[in-house]
């Protein structure tokens, strides 16, 4: 089944678009920028992950912002950012690395589950990862929830030591492995 990829908002899309154009200053622009129009394609939310140690229940995790694949003739070539503002939304930074090819990866590999999920991109700060997020919610508000029991989560390559990358993991089964991969907070290490 098809996986059912949110509406960006139009304020977050149109921030990243002017951010691509040729006002935009030279300093920290990617090269690939300077060659071509590009297309904005496969908008995800992204939310971040509450803090994953010592806690007893499932963490939290709120919206910071939209990722954008940017593609050339149909070549995904980086992403770029939005993030909520008081104001709105403002372009938040471009991206480049291995996690541009392996969220592209996953999500059409999310296509051949047999249920339909609601993709997102999840990071965990504490250990440096970032996954997709299949929520089991297809049609939920994109910038809302924290990940359920039975959503997917699928972490991106790179993934951090013992961590399986590009696997499908359910949420409740991956977030207490998550919490094991954390070094002790400093002063309780015996």
């Amino acid at each position: 089944m098809p996986v059912n990829i949110p509406a960006a908002p139009a304020a977050a899309e149109e921030c990243v678009r002017s951010a691509l154009g040729p006002a935009t200053t030279r300093a920290g622009r990617p090269p690939y920028l300077d060659h071509g129009d590009l297309d904005l394609d496969l908008p995800l939310p992204v939310h971040r992950l509450g803090p994953v140690a010592g806690t007893l229940t499932p963490p939290g995790a709120r919206l910071t912002g939209w990722r954008f694949l940017l593609t050339r003739e149909g070549r995904t070539v980086g992403a770029a950012e939005a993030a909520p503002t008081a104001d709105g939304w403002a372009f938040s930074h471009f991206c480049e690395g291995p996690y541009i090819a392996s969220t592209e990866r996953t999500v059409r590999l999310a296509e051949s589950l047999p249920e339909t999920y609601q993709p997102r991109l999840l990071s965990v700060p504490e250990l440096y990862m970032l996954t997709l997020w299949l929520h089991s919610e297809s049609a939920a508000e994109p910038g809302e929830g924290s990940p359920l029991p039975q959503d997917l989560l699928v972490p991106l390559t790179p993934a951090p030591p013992g961590i399986a990358a590009g696997r499908a993991v359910r949420t409740d089964v991956l977030l207490p492995l998550l919490s094991t991969r954390l070094a002790p907070p400093v002063g309780l290490a015996s």
